[in-house]
């Protein structure tokens, strides 16, 4: 049985830093991609990034890249989601999601398992 578990939400002003945590049970995770999405209230579930567990390759939507990074700690098995200089936009409830497979994944039907969420407010 899969389980994701995110953690690390909360609120923080604008321009301010948060750093996720995505520590995930139940496999390895060394074929997967994993991913992070978000969804603000009345907004489709939105990509965020993700990461190639095996090669460690990254890919970021454009509205955070430069701004957000991905990192991983293997002994752990935990994802990380680091994000810098936030904005009001950035709100929402963030989601870290696998797919089974090893190929970047940017949709949300393409991901196999979901976390519970963590919410993440940014004031202005």
């Amino acid at each position: 049985q899969v389980q994701l578990v995110e953690s690390g939400g909360g609120l923080v002003q604008a321009g301010g830093s948060l750093s996720l945590s995505c520590a995930a049970f139940g496999r390895t995770f060394s074929s997967y991609v994993m991913g992070w999405f978000r969804q603000a209230p009345g907004k489709e579930r939105e990509f965020v990034a993700a990461f190639n567990w095996n090669g460690g390759r990254t890919y970021y939507a454009d509205s955070v890249k430069g701004r957000f990074t991905v990192s991983r700690d293997n002994a752990k098995n935990t994802l990380y989601l680091q994000m810098n200089t936030l904005s009001p936009e950035d709100t929402a409830v963030y989601y870290c999601a696998a797919a089974r497979t090893i190929a970047i994944q940017t949709t949300p039907p393409s991901y196999d398992y979901w976390g519970q969420g963590t919410q993440v407010t940014v004031s202005s």
